[in-house]
């Protein structure tokens, strides 16, 4: 069965939306994964393991945004060349892509481990989450290899304009995790350590489900065991367009960690609180997230043919059709945010906390449905430069200063999170710019995507 989808002919709106809904299902699902074991853990366990759960759950979200993003660079890469017609290039990309990300998982496998305890104290996690922390870092970290296999697969498949494929496996891995979890939680009382396990497990048996899946799939392009090499060219060129975006995110990705070593100096339930908050933010924000996901390949495949002023009209309606999802969800998380992080905690003042940082990151969805939209824009083009230097800058410039400010002048976590809508506010306005100046290039003679 063929499933992919040529974004460079037809409508726009109907086929951009039947390929970002398996895209927001799956970042659901996703999101459902991760927070299942802080939902069990704050049902069944104690705050130090809602704290430990949180805390290292965020370090390993960094790692695997990490991976993810750099695997953003097949998937421009593979939709460029789908969109120029050369279907050829296709098992290279992904043989050299298979064999690069194995050797990365292999090398986080042996080493997240051994930093773990180092990694907990960096975070500054609270004295009495500090064992359940180190050991929930410790078990996902020696998970890296599937974690890492899982985002390269769904790469690849989205590159190839096929969203279906990584919606049914993280469907299994969403079941897997919710039984696990039950198991070695609610019956066995293992706490943060069983949420681990949990993760693993189900990483594991949704990359089997994905293999089984792609040996029967008709692919666009001829792929072979002969292509599980590294072409030193093509790497480069994954390199070129992967890297700044996984800088980007691994960075911003540090600045959230940092803030949540400042939240971590103000005690243990404004820790467990953040986590919960980080929780339900991992909800709202999959709208926008879908659509960023979307605009990388489909601006990749019609940059590929040259059909320029179609990626630009993909662009405004995306911006329209996530601000929708905006509107939405910023009055759920401000207004009943309360019940949101009631959802993954029963201690009051967990819930209490949680709901005063989720209210700032509310405001957060009325911009991010721009920004997000714009940074899938520009990755499509090939742009990762710019997409590096716009969020890392605000990370460091914006986002973490006025975080530190305020814990220190205010000490509410409501006044820390306007951190996260004070940087996206001067990353869209960064984005404007940077659109201006290609237009003026156009204008110039130059190529306006280029």
């Amino acid at each position: 069965m063929n499933t992919e989808t040529d974004f460079t002919k037809g409508p726009i709106v109907g086929p951009l939306l039947i390929f970002s809904l398996p895209i927001l299902l799956a970042l659901f699902l996703q999101a459902l994964y991760g927070a299942v074991d802080l939902l069990v853990v704050g049902k069944y366990a104690t705050a130090a393991d809602v704290s430990g759960v949180a805390v290292g759950s965020q370090i390993m979200m960094t790692v695997t945004n990490l991976i993810s993003s750099f695997a953003m660079g097949t998937t421009i890469l593979l939709g460029q060349k789908i969109g120029e017609g050369d279907r050829e290039s296709g098992g290279k990309i992904i043989g050299t892509s298979a064999v690069t990300f194995f050797l990365v998982g292999a090398a986080l496998t042996a080493l997240v481990p051994l930093l773990a305890g180092a990694l907990a104290r960096a975070m500054n996690a609270p004295p009495e989450a500090f064992a359940e922390t180190k050991r929930y870092i410790a078990v996902c970290g020696g998970g890296s290899v599937m974690i890492v296999a899982y985002n390269v697969l769904g790469s690849v498949m989205r590159g190839a304009g096929d969203s279906k494929t990584p919606l049914i496996t993280v469907a299994v891995a969403s079941a897997c995790n919710i039984a696990g979890d039950l198991l070695l939680i609610a019956v066995l009382g293992m706490g943060a350590a069983g949420a681990a396990i949990a993760t693993v497990a189900s990483q594991t048996v949704s990359v089997t489900v994905s293999f089984f899946i792609l040996r029967r799939r008709k692919l666009p392009f001829r792929l072979s065991r002969e292509h599980l090499r590294i072409e030193p060219d093509i790497l480069r060129r994954i390199a070129k367009f992967g890297l700044p975006i996984a800088a980007q995110d691994l960075l911003v990705g540090l600045s959230f960690l940092v803030i949540l070593a400042i939240v971590n100096k103000l005690g243990l339930i404004a820790s467990a609180g953040v986590g919960v908050a980080e929780k339900v933010c991992g909800f709202i924000m999959l709208a926008p997230a879908a659509f960023m996901q979307s605009m990388s390949a489909y601006v990749a495949q019609n940059h590929g043919a040259g059909r320029r002023d179609r990626a630009v009209r993909g662009l405004k309606i995306a911006i329209g059709l996530s601000t929708l999802f905006g509107v939405l969800m910023f009055y759920a998380a401000y207004f009943h945010g309360d019940l949101l992080c009631g959802i993954f905690a029963n201690e009051h003042d967990v819930i209490t906390a949680g709901y005063d940082y989720l209210r700032a990151y509310a405001i957060d969805c009325l911009f991010t449905c721009f920004l997000f939209c714009f940074i899938g824009f520009y990755n499509g083009l090939g742009h990762t430069g710019f997409v590096m230097a716009q969020g890392v800058g605000a990370a460091f410039l914006i986002r973490i200063p006025v975080a530190y400010y305020m814990s220190v002048t205010a000490g509410r976590l409501f006044y820390i999170g306007l951190s996260v809508p004070c940087s996206t506010i001067v990353q869209i306005a960064a984005c404007f710019a940077f659109y201006a100046h290609i237009k003026r290039r156009e204008l110039s003679g130059a190529s306006a995507l280029d």
